[in-house]
């Protein structure tokens, strides 16, 4: 299967490999992502290796924007086959009881709460199809916690419980819900933390795309865990 993949939080990082990644497996690309010159980079770089590949720019915290992007996609570029909800925010720093309401409220917008969004706005047309797979980019630090990065681990935690709830509901439809959940990616985000990198985001893509991609159905609610 390759068709048209969704991939948001594009711009860079996981989001960038994997939609690289999946270009050169000739799907082609609708990028999500907030409106910066980065992500138009990556949809150049996507349409160099011959696909075609279009930006949705998004900010994924406004579930108005996520129910614009998802038309948009599907008026302009059809019914998904993948999609990869990647996209995250990350507040390193505070206590969970330091933890301001809009810091905790943001991390759960952009990383739990856009996820179910964007499924729920895309799944008609996929079912339609009867095919599609979901990847959900989640954390070990999901499983483990994390000190001063709290919000993050519960709201990827979230995510991992939506993917597993997503694929038992979708059993004998045709389509196949997966969380991966890596530990620390060579990435901006994981810069930000005092965290060694242990892994590439290309490592972590080439695991997406495998999910996405090759995998079998049998995977359904799997929680692959990546420790580098």
């Amino acid at each position: 299967m390759s068709g048209l993949a969704v991939v948001t939080g594009a711009s860079r990082g996981i989001g960038r490999a994997t939609a690289l990644a999946l270009a050169r497996r000739g799907c082609s690309l609708a990028l999500v992502g907030r409106p910066t010159p980065k992500l138009a980079s990556v949809a150049a770089e996507c349409i160099a290796l011959g696909v075609r590949a279009a930006c949705h720019a998004c900010e994924l915290e406004d579930p108005e924007a996520i129910t614009l992007a998802a038309a948009a996609i599907q008026n302009t570029q059809g019914s998904p086959d993948i999609v990869i909800n990647n996209a995250a925010e990350l507040v390193f720093g505070p206590l969970l009881h330091e933890t301001s309401l809009t810091e905790w409220d943001r991390t759960m917008a952009v990383n739990l709460r856009a996820p179910f969004l964007l499924c729920r706005a895309l799944m008609p047309a996929m079912l339609a199809q009867k095919r599609g797979r979901f990847v959900h980019v989640a954390s070990i630090s999901s499983t483990i916690g994390c000190t001063r990065a709290g919000a993050y681990a519960t709201s990827k935690w979230g995510l991992v419980g939506f993917s597993k709830s997503l694929a038992e509901e979708l059993r004998g439809t045709g389509l196949v819900s997966v969380a991966v959940l890596p530990g620390s990616v060579d990435t901006e985000m994981l810069a930000a933390t005092p965290f060694s990198p242990q892994m590439t985001a290309n490592d972590v893509a080439n695991v997406i795309v495998y999910y996405a991609l090759d995998a079998p159905a049998a995977v359904q609610g799997a929680a692959v865990e990546l420790f580098g």
